[in-house]
C-alpha cells in the first residue's frame, strides 16, 4: 500500500498536469520507470460524443445476463456497423465501428460497455490493462484524451530515500484519486505523489516530505 499526498496546486488541463509530473520527477527523483496508463470506460455523455467523432472503433462487451442484446446488434447492423460478436464467459465482445453518425445511440443501453483501451493512440488489439507505455506514446494519449478519464503512474526513487517500494507518482486526467480507488472527475486534473507505506511514516519520509517543497495535500491511502 502507498501513502498519497495531493499536489495543491490548479491544474487547467491535461497537457499541463503531465508536464509537473514529470518535472517533479526531474528535480526530486533519482530515477523514474516507464509510465503505466490505465484509460477509463466511456461512461459520459460527453465522452461518447468525443469517442464517436474522434476514434474509428472501440472494444464493444455486453452482459449477455441482462436482456436487451438483440434489439441493440440489430438496430448497429441496420445502420451498417459490421462487427462479429464473440462469446466469452459472462460477455460477448466485438470491436465495434465508431462513426459521428451513431452519437443519438447515447445513453448506451444497460449492460452495453464501450472501451477505448485497444484504440492508437491508447493501445492495440493485442494491449492489456497492465501494458506500460513510452514517454512519446503516452504524450500522443494525451493530445486524443479530451473528456476520456485515465489514470498514469510512474515508479520513482525519491532522492534521499533508501526504501523506493511504493515510491512513484501519479497523475489523474478528468478524474480524482480517493482513498484506495479513482473517481470520475470531468473538468479535474491532479499529481499525487507516493511513498510506501513503509518510509511514509519514518523520519527520513517524514523529513522528504517536509524537503521536497511541494504543497502536499493531508495522506491518503492509495
Amino acid at each position: 500500500m502507498s501513502i498519497l499526498h495531493r499536489v495543491c496546486e490548479p491544474f487547467p488541463d491535461a497537457s499541463s498536469t503531465l508536464s509537473r509530473a514529470r518535472a517533479i520527477m526531474r528535480d526530486l527523483a533519482d530515477w523514474n520507470g516507464t509510465p503505466w496508463p490505465q484509460l477509463d470506460m466511456v461512461t459520459t455523455a460527453g465522452q461518447y460524443m468525443h469517442a464517436v467523432r474522434t476514434f474509428g472503433a472501440a472494444l464493444a462487451a455486453w452482459d449477455r445476463d441482462l436482456p436487451g442484446f438483440g434489439p441493440i446488434r440489430d438496430e448497429l447492423q441496420h445502420r451498417g456497423v459490421a462487427f462479429d460478436w464473440e462469446e466469452r464467459s459472462y460477455v460477448f465482445i466485438t470491436d465495434m465501428q465508431l462513426r459521428p453518425d451513431l452519437a443519438d445511440l447515447w445513453p448506451l443501453p444497460e449492460g452495453l460497455s464501450l472501451s477505448l483501451a485497444r484504440t492508437p493512440p491508447f493501445g492495440g488489439p493485442d494491449s492489456e490493462p497492465e501494458d506500460d507505455c513510452t514517454e512519446e506514446e503516452l504524450d500522443r494519449m494525451v493530445s486524443a484524451l479530451g473528456p476520456l478519464s485515465m489514470e498514469v503512474s510512474w515508479n520513482c526513487g525519491w532522492r534521499g530515500l533508501s526504501d523506493f517500494k511504493g515510491c512513484g507518482v501519479q497523475i489523474c486526467l478528468n478524474c480524482i484519486q480517493v482513498d484506495q480507488h479513482v473517481e470520475l472527475a470531468p473538468g479535474e486534473f491532479g499529481v499525487w505523489v507516493s511513498l510506501g507505506s513503509r518510509v511514509a511514516w519514518s523520519p527520513a519520509g517524514q523529513a522528504w516530505l517536509r524537503d521536497s517543497g511541494l504543497p502536499l495535500g493531508e495522506p491518503q491511502t492509495g
